[in-house]
């Protein structure tokens, strides 16, 4: 479709529509300008083609905070920030991408997908993308892609996993007759990170990000994650989810997040198994003593928190299921004290003057506590970073404003769970 054409189609009742479920009715009009001004972005750059649209979300995880890796359950869902784009083949052995958000401008031979040295950066990711998806036995080709993003960086709400979703969703349009699932892009995002970035990344951000709207993931065959799309409407039932960046800490956090899936491995491998979904949690009481003395004491409260943590999950999603959500946000509560008291992962004791996350929650606790109303824990992976809040809407604005004199301006988010996860938006106008 021609860059006039895809113009008009944006002014459509159908992409109205679209722009209506992906964002918002009160936000409809600023993200039908926020595309149109990226198709001219493209004109302007690549001249008029035969363009498509794309849209990829940013994730939220509700619960099963530190679970995937041991190949537990989570909770997750996409949210209304995302990675926009628009691409086109361009019949070479190259492909070309321009970031607007991040005044990038690089071009890949498709012929020369070796990473860079250093392992690093957009387009180490992007060669990573290409090489995993000829790895799984699929097609690549050259295209050019104008991007633009408004998932936030360093906030835990994966606007990494957001691009590589959104590449997939390009590359499986153009070159695979759009026949990958959410599963195959998911595993594509996790081998470029695991391979072109050194970053032992699990399925989680890629999955929330590719399937879209609110779901459970089991990863206890993490080949092939169990995923069900639960029906839920956030918006019907009054709340709103804020996502609160509480600083950036100054400690590296590397072993601190290496620490957590290797000690509960640790645990299982007590048992001799090599993840703690392949345990039970009663053997481990019933052995706690050499546990203990074979794993370390703090290696086994996160080991602990695993398998509770698996049935908060599962107590989630029930009350989703049966309308229950006052049940819904006890178990939230209840899922971000295990990660304060038992994951252990609020600030990190290299620093331990440092707690910007700890302050936030207990904040946030003290808020809740006077309204006697809502749910918030530690979001992602913890250490340093963001926490999470779920409040009725009344009391949104004035919780905002309350955070923000102690965690500073537009430190807080306001978001929403959308229906889709990385697609051809063409598909849906």
């Amino acid at each position: 479709m021609k860059i006039q054409e895809t113009l008009q189609l944006l002014e459509s009742g159908k992409s109205n529509a679209l722009m209506a479920e992906l964002y918002g009715k009160n936000h409809v009009e600023e993200n039908i300008s926020r595309y149109q001004e990226l198709v001219k972005g493209y004109e302007n750059l690549f001249g008029d083609q035969d363009v498509l649209l794309f849209t990829s979300p940013g994730r939220t995880e509700i619960s099963g905070n530190h679970t995937d890796h041991n190949h537990g359950k989570v909770l997750a869902g996409s949210i209304n920030l995302d990675c926009v784009g628009v691409a086109a083949k361009n019949n070479s052995k190259e492909v070309r991408i321009v970031s607007e958000t991040y005044h990038q401008d690089f071009t890949i031979d498709l012929d020369d997908l070796t990473p860079s040295p250093k392992k690093a950066g957009t387009v180490d990711l992007t060669k990573g993308l290409l090489k995993g998806f000829l790895e799984a036995g699929h097609a690549i080709g050259g295209f050019n892609a104008y991007i633009t993003s408004n998932v936030i960086s360093a906030a835990g709400v994966s606007s990494s996993a957001s691009y590589e979703m959104l590449l997939c969703a390009m590359i499986n349009t153009f070159f695979n007759e759009g026949k990958l699932d959410a599963v195959d892009y998911a595993h594509i995002g996790k081998y470029s990170e695991n391979h072109y970035w050194d970053k032992a990344s699990g399925l989680l951000d890629q999955m929330a990000c590719a399937v879209g709207g609110l779901i459970t993931i089991d990863f206890k065959n993490p080949a092939v994650p169990a995923v069900e799309k639960i029906s839920f409407d956030f918006a019907g039932a009054g709340h709103s989810l804020i996502i609160v960046q509480t600083g950036k800490g100054h400690a590296d956090l590397s072993a601190d997040y290496s620490s957590v899936p290797n000690e509960m491995k640790k645990v299982a491998q007590f048992f001799g198994k090599e993840v703690l979904a392949d345990v039970e949690e009663a053997d481990v009481i019933a052995r706690i003593n050499e546990v203990r003395e074979f794993a370390g004491d703090r290696s086994v409260m996160r080991a602990f928190h695993f398998f509770e943590e698996n049935k908060k999950v599962e107590a989630e999603v029930a009350a989703l299921k049966a309308g229950d959500f006052h049940a819904f946000l006890e178990n939230i509560t209840a899922s971000g004290n295990s990660s304060w008291k038992w994951l252990q992962n609020c600030y990190t004791t290299a620093s331990v003057q440092e707690q910007g996350i700890s302050i936030a929650l207990a904040l946030t606790e003290m808020f809740i506590a006077e309204k006697k109303k809502g749910a918030c824990r530690i979001h992602g992976g913890g250490f340093a970073g963001v926490i999470m809040a779920m409040l009725p809407n009344e009391l949104v604005d004035e919780y905002i404003s309350f955070i923000e004199k102690a965690m500073g301006e537009e430190s807080a988010y306001r978001m929403s769970i959308r229906p889709y996860g990385a697609i051809c938006c063409n598909n849906f106008m």
